[in-house]
């Protein structure tokens, strides 16, 4: 079985989100079941250069390609990693830029190496039995195949999945657009299919055409199918449905290892005494006052509204009336970044917040702390929360996406379950859920009985690439 993974970033080459960390970690467990796996992403100018002199070593082949009326130079460099081919479309004028994204020419920069990924094919040596697209940015790679690759034979036997990590991010531009840089031609009927918000879109393209669609929990492919969760796209998904699966993500266990973690002070597995001290070392670094009884809550997170950021914004101070201390790590919209500054200023002996990206800082605080917050409005699947039971935090999350599939709530009754929840978007119902988790807390049967059931967890990447590998051998026949 051979499959091509195709997305904008990928750990560690180059980096935004939860997306890079999916397309770097999946792999490797894929190969592990027996698949010649190979990953292709733009070459950025912000990827290490240790990596990029060793790839353009490597050219594998180059052409000139037209998009519309342009005319583009594109190189195919390559590099193996941990025993994966890695591709790069090299073209500086698209992706020698500062950053990835952001950009005013984006659907461009990604249509032109959607078509670069499909012409590169035939000429590097390897044929892929599935294609798989991850986001809007290399949606329009399932629609090609059915339209502008339609009767190409050596396109005809190629499957495609694709996966939606968040349906917020749609690539909308215009259908002129579509008809120039992907070169359909004005009669093509497949091009209203693509219609969206009076333009078309990259992600429709991907969720109409593919052969299997996904998404990264089982919650969210039932969310996205509704008018709340669906942004525009509820219909499409519903028509769908047969096609869409929920396949949750996972971590990668080596990377993310308390026993064998450098960045933290202490390495443990299971022990609530090594935890513990792990927090008095990050209260010593963070200047907080000492104490190993004193809970603790994390916040490790893009500090914006999607986050529940809102939430805490409202019940603060009652949150801060408890005896805990806070701290938070993140950056994002500046009236949240103010929020917990502010909170800092008032409530030294409580409160840090650490106001920027820190990888070490975060499992520090995923190592040290007690419980991890992470209220958000909405969560494809969620990373923190999985990082923060690896390192036996435990939970306090809204029922919502990823978070509902991965936390089961606490039962005090008969023991099963291993974080907190509530389920409304609801300050309240937060704070009541906070202070129910700290009550428990205190009481150490209940404490170690949750701290025994998270310590049964296993998110690594295994079962997902199981999941994955039946839905390629079921469109593929193998």
């Amino acid at each position: 079985m051979n499959i091509l993974f195709v997305g904008s970033e990928a750990v560690p080459f180059a980096k935004t989100g939860g997306l890079g960390d999916v397309i770097g970690a999946l792999p490797k467990p894929l190969k592990d079941l027996g698949c010649d796996i190979r990953v292709i992403l733009p070459k950025y100018q912000d990827i290490p250069d240790e990596f990029k002199s060793e790839m353009e070593q490597n050219l594998t082949t180059e052409w000139t390609m037209h998009l519309g009326w342009r005319k583009q130079y594109c190189g195919i460099q390559q590099l193996d990693k941990d025993g994966i081919t890695y591709y790069f479309v090299d073209n500086e004028y698209y992706f020698k830029r500062s950053g990835l994204y952001g950009y005013g020419d984006e659907v461009e920069r990604y249509a032109f190496f959607s078509r670069a990924v499909l012409e590169a094919l035939p000429l590097i040596g390897w044929k892929p039995n599935v294609i798989h697209c991850h986001d809007w940015q290399s949606g329009l790679i399932p629609y090609m195949l059915k339209s502008k690759y339609l009767h190409n034979p050596y396109y005809v036997s190629i499957r495609s999945v694709f996966t939606i990590h968040n349906l917020m991010y749609q690539g909308i531009f215009s259908e002129d657009m579509l008809r120039d840089l992907v070169g359909i031609s004005i009669g093509d009927r497949s091009v209203r299919e693509l219609e969206l918000h009076g333009g078309s879109s990259c992600l429709k393209g991907g969720i109409a055409f593919a052969d299997r669609v996904t998404t990264v929990s089982k919650t969210y492919a039932e969310e996205i199918q509704t008018g709340e969760y669906g942004e525009n796209l509820d219909g499409l998904l519903r028509w769908r449905r047969e096609d869409l699966f929920g396949i949750v993500n996972g971590i990668d266990n080596s990377l993310f290892d308390p026993m064998n973690d450098r960045a933290i002070e202490i390495p443990y597995r299971n022990s609530l005494t090594k935890k513990r001290a792990n927090k008095l070392a990050l209260q010593r670094e963070l200047a907080l006052p000492e104490s190993g009884e004193i809970p603790m809550i994390a916040i490790v997170t893009r500090l914006v509204e999607q986050k529940g950021i809102d939430l805490i914004a409202a019940v603060l101070n009652e949150i801060l009336i408890e005896d805990i201390q806070l701290v938070v790590l993140g950056t994002g919209e500046k009236q949240y970044e103010h929020l917990f500054g502010h909170a800092e200023y008032l409530n030294r002996d409580k409160v840090r917040a650490c106001l920027r990206f820190d990888d070490g800082l975060a499992r520090r605080m995923y190592a040290s702390s007690d419980l991890f917050l992470m209220p958000s409005r909405f969560e494809p699947c969620g990373i923190g929360q999985l990082l923060a039971m690896r390192y036996r935090s435990i939970p306090i999350v809204r029922e919502t996406g990823g978070l509902k599939d991965t936390v089961h709530p606490y039962n005090e009754f008969t023991g099963e379950g291993w974080g907190f929840s509530f389920t409304n978007y609801n300050a309240s119902d937060m704070l009541h859920t906070i202070r129910r988790a700290l009550y428990y807390y205190h009481q150490e049967e209940h404490w170690e009985r949750l701290h025994h059931n998270v310590r049964r967890l296993d998110f690594g990447w295994e079962r997902s690439a199981k999941a994955y590998l039946s839905l390629y051998r079921e469109i593929t026949g193998n």
